[in-house]
């Protein structure tokens, strides 16, 4: 069995604040602490299950270098650093077995929700087929385009709850409950790491009962963006235009393979600043 771990930091067991996962803050290296703690005991989880599993782990926030490689569980392999294809989900072929959710938050504008954003604070909202999706949902169907389940997510109970409604057959870890952007009623750590070692190994022994998110193609997706210039850049991508609205570019994608990578393009070009 191949499964892939993506680690994102926002829905950690014990985080709440952006103080915690910033690197430029005085916090952050509690916060890596927890992350690779968390990723550790979905690792383990997953090898319980399958003692023979090849466990690629995903580092999946921010820089792509939070989860600290000397802590990780030796018998787990770490992607890393960026650019990279597919992202978040960096690792994942046709050949995985299972995806896991690790850490996860809930979409831009949703909640109350811990630390809730889509990719970056410059992603207002993402719409494929009229749908709005998150991150959870952007990484599920990109998993699902290439025939794998998403077999466990954990986070705050918002990002399950938003997990469940995509994709109900998934096994959800909520370690959390958000009371609102910056504050949780948190489980103690260790208790949240018992809980996901034993979800992840029922996860992947349910793994052929969990369907994929699939959404097959042409797609209209539309993404709103928090700045204007944004919306200049991407209209110099071929098949993007403005839509509705000051802060809409619209395209249409053959495949969801295709839709994906085009809104992980502009996600880059909002974190470009005007000269």
């Amino acid at each position: 069995m191949k499964a892939l771990i993506s680690v994102d930091m926002e829905g950690v067991s014990g985080i709440v604040h952006p103080s915690e996962t910033n690197p430029e803050r005085y916090d952050y290296q509690r916060g890596r602490e927890l992350m690779t703690a968390d990723a550790n005991a979905v690792i383990a989880g997953v090898l319980d299950a399958d003692p023979t599993a090849d466990v690629l782990v995903a580092d999946a926030h921010g820089t792509f270098r939070n989860l600290l490689p000397e802590r990780l569980d030796r018998r787990a392999r770490l992607v890393r650093g960026k650019p990279r294809a597919l992202n978040m989900l960096a690792g994942l072929d046709a050949e995985t077995d299972a995806a896991l959710f690790v850490g996860y938050h809930v979409r831009a504008g949703e909640g109350p929700g811990v630390l809730a954003h889509t990719m970056n604070g410059e992603i207002l909202d993402v719409r494929v087929a009229g749908r709005s999706l998150g991150e959870i949902g952007l990484n599920a169907a990109m998993a699902g385009h290439l025939g794998v389940p998403v077999v466990l997510l954990s986070g705050d109970d918002a990002a399950c709850a938003e997990a469940a409604d995509l994709i109900p057959e998934a096994i959800t870890v909520p370690v959390k409950e958000a009371l609102g952007a910056a504050a949780a009623v948190t489980l103690h750590p260790e208790e949240a790491r018992d809980r996901l070692r034993r979800a992840a190994a029922d996860a992947v022994t349910r793994r052929t009962e969990i369907p994929p998110l699939a959404l097959t193609g042409p797609l209209d997706v539309e993404v709103d963006l928090a700045g204007t210039h944004t919306v200049d850049l991407a209209t110099l991508v071929p098949g993007v235009s403005r839509a509705a609205g000051a802060r809409t570019v619209a395209f249409t994608a053959p495949d969801y393979g295709t839709a994906y990578r085009l809104i992980l393009l502009l996600a880059h070009l909002a974190t470009i600043r005007p000269a």
